[in-house]
């Protein structure tokens, strides 16, 4: 009889504990799909929080001499009190910050971003224009829109593999990025070097704690402008770039991924995409937004249109 009761009680305390279990797991994937609308899948570990106020001072993380000028020997040596850092993105559009922008100390832009036509919104002066690789040959076509000739104090910064735009290149790109240097003298242009490109890259997983290569990512060039601007500038204004939980939210309508191609793919649904993408190459737009959300605090950033 008491070996009978103490098999029932051994039996009721085993159900106990598989019934605990099941209940613990259940609970957690209730936990996950609430949550999997809106949080990331390549997300910023919590360790990485308290990260760049700790270890990493953009202010002198590198020289300016990893800067290399595309032809002659000047230095980029620019530095400016208050800057103006126009995104690509629709939500510049309506605006009307072109003034404000335009009376900044220093502006800066990226890619083939244009002014013509835009004014009202963007402004119309540039004194610094940060271009992908592959941005390079837009860039270039319209040398009038892009590179302020009109103006002495005009830098370009292109950045990208070695491969492609580094003196050893045996492609074309860097020969025209020569050509186009030789060409208009009063544009300064630069190149980004090897070894600073390998920096951008670790900067990236110190941030992050992803490893750019094995995370199959890509800088954007907004990550490349950011560190650039926080190098240069005591004070960043940015405009038109979404906080970082922007895309979790139910959308009102569709916004142009650039602000010049109204039907160009929608900037949610870019962002969304790559955020997920596992298969091939992609950028990480929100994850980079979170590791910007936590620079604002250290270098001086404000963000306008929309306001974080």
């Amino acid at each position: 009889m008491g070996f009978l009761l103490v098999d029932k009680q051994g039996h009721q305390n085993q159900r106990m504990v598989v019934f605990g279990a099941i209940f613990l797991l259940t609970t957690l994937l209730i936990l996950y799909s609430s949550n999997s609308g809106s949080q990331l899948y390549f997300s910023v570990g919590a360790s990485n929080h308290h990260y760049v106020s700790k270890n990493t001072n953009l202010k002198t993380w590198s020289t300016r001499d990893t800067y290399v000028p595309v032809y002659g020997n000047k230095t980029f040596s620019l530095h400016c009190g208050h800057c103006a850092l126009v995104t690509s993105s629709s939500h510049v559009l309506g605006s009307g910050a072109g003034r404000e922008i335009d009376g900044s100390e220093c502006v800066i832009r990226m890619n083939d971003a244009p002014t013509s036509g835009f004014e009202r919104d963007v402004g119309n002066r540039t004194t610094l224009r940060v271009v992908a690789h592959s941005s390079v040959f837009r860039v270039v076509r319209r040398p009038a829109e892009f590179l302020n000739l009109s103006t002495t104090d005009m830098s370009v910064v292109f950045w990208g593999p070695p491969t492609k735009i580094g003196r050893d290149a045996k492609g074309t790109l860097f020969r025209l990025i020569q050509r186009v240097s030789a060409t208009y003298r009063n544009v300064s242009f630069y190149t980004i070097t090897p070894s600073k490109m390998k920096k951008f890259d670790s900067l990236f997983q110190r941030e992050t704690g992803r490893d750019r290569e094995k995370s199959r990512s890509w800088l954007s060039t907004g990550w490349f402008t950011m560190v650039i601007a926080i190098e240069l500038c005591d004070n960043i204004k940015v405009y038109g770039m979404v906080p970082p939980n922007y895309c979790g939210r139910k959308q009102s309508k569709r916004m142009p991924y650039h602000y010049y191609k109204p039907r160009g793919s929608d900037e949610c649904a870019m962002y969304l995409q790559n955020e997920r993408g596992r298969r091939g190459n992609h950028h990480r737009f929100i994850t980079e937004k979170q590791v910007f959300s936590r620079w604002a605090k250290h270098y001086n950033i404000t963000f306008s249109t929309p306001t974080w």
